[in-house]
């Protein structure tokens, strides 16, 4: 192990001991712009190649970084300062730099009907004070809200008007009618979002809109059927009317609580069709089925094959006998009455039957 001497510990030490500790002053080829207000230092000097590649980089970005650092504090410290609870704050010029938004510009809100409505016959908004004078108490009053003035709520008496049934509550008439109002300010708010948003709601019946179309029609007759006490059971149908799309009966389920022998029943059926290698063939439904298929397939035969003239009609082998032949034989007998025999019609020979549908 090579001796050292204490000189040079002592250099090694002190080299470190400046490195730690540089100095605030940092010379730049080209000067620094600065913009204080938002804490911005532009660095337009090239960096230098060699030592790039020369040193870690890692180090030579970090050694780059704290110079720029350095330089920006150094030009806070020449702005202004002040003691705020024995701290020395330095006030920040308006910034010159425009950063670019994060998110984009917010759109306008789209105008209601009645602003439409109150641009289109110029009438302009005006500016009501909130406080009004109240006849009754003598003072000046709010103009909505609580303990407002003219509240006609706290009345312990209303007049009947004479069109009015004498027997009708008043006072559960004018709740009935507050509450309806707000109900429908409620539904005028929520449509006017939904149009801004571009957002189609859904209405019942028959919607204001300028031409109904055939689906709305039958819904809105679907409704109004409905509409009744015994909810559309003693309504009729129209001529030529259709049932509407997906407004029929609901699903019903199985009750969740009670007998649950059918439900069981059912389950266990499930299991022995899944478990079964055998299909299950429904034999009456089959046997209709070829049946149909056999009815279809003589009926095309017969439409396919060419007609023949004459009178249509099955024979039993009954009546006169046209054919040549003795008495017994081919054709029939030789005179009027039944034909015995053979194969020309006799009791033997079983009658044709009309095929057509079963």
């Amino acid at each position: 192990m090579a001796a050292c001497s204490i000189e040079d510990v002592l250099a090694k030490a002190e080299r470190e001991e400046v490195e730690k500790l540089k100095s605030i002053s940092v010379h730049k080829e080209q000067e620094l712009e600065f913009d204080p207000g938002n804490l911005f230092a532009f660095d337009k000097n090239p960096p230098n190649i060699r030592e790039f590649r020369k040193l870690n980089k890692d180090e030579f970005l970090r050694s780059l970084a704290r110079d720029n650092t350095q330089l920006l504090i150094n030009e806070l410290w020449k702005l202004p300062t002040e003691r705020v609870e024995e701290v020395i704050v330095a006030k920040l010029p308006e910034p010159t730099t425009r950063l670019p938004r994060e998110k984009p510009v917010p759109k306008p809100r789209p105008s209601t009907k009645w602003e439409e409505f109150a641009k289109l016959k110029g009438i302009q908004k005006k500016k009501k004070t909130n406080l009004v004078w109240d006849d009754v108490h003598k003072e000046w009053k709010r103009r909505w809200g609580y303990k407002r003035a003219n509240d006609d709520t706290k009345e312990w008496l209303i007049e009947v008007p004479e069109t009015a049934d004498p027997n009708e509550d008043q006072f559960s008439k004018r709740i009935k009618a507050k509450k309806e109002r707000v109900a429908k300010n409620e539904l005028n708010r929520l449509r006017n979002i939904a149009r801004g948003q571009k957002i189609k709601v859904p209405g019942v019946g028959l919607a204001p809109t300028e031409q109904q179309s055939k689906t709305e029609l039958g819904k809105a007759i679907h409704v109004a059927k409905h509409s009744t006490a015994s909810v559309g059971k003693f309504q009729g149908n129209l001529p030529k009317e259709k049932t509407p799309k997906n407004m029929g009966k609901k699903r019903k389920f199985e009750p969740l609580i009670g007998d649950f022998s059918a439900e069981k029943q059912k389950q266990l059926d499930l299991l022995n069709i899944m478990d079964s290698k055998k299909p299950r063939i429904d034999i009456t439904k089959a046997v209709n089925k070829q049946m149909r298929e056999e009815d279809r397939q003589s009926g095309f035969q017969k439409r396919k094959s060419p007609g023949k003239k004459g009178r249509k009609g099955n024979f039993s082998g009954k009546g006169k006998a046209k054919g040549k032949g003795k008495k017994g034989g081919p054709g029939g007998g030789s005179g009027g009455g039944n034909s015995k025999g053979g194969p020309g019609g006799g009791k033997n020979r079983k009658p044709r039957m009309k095929q057509g549908k079963r």
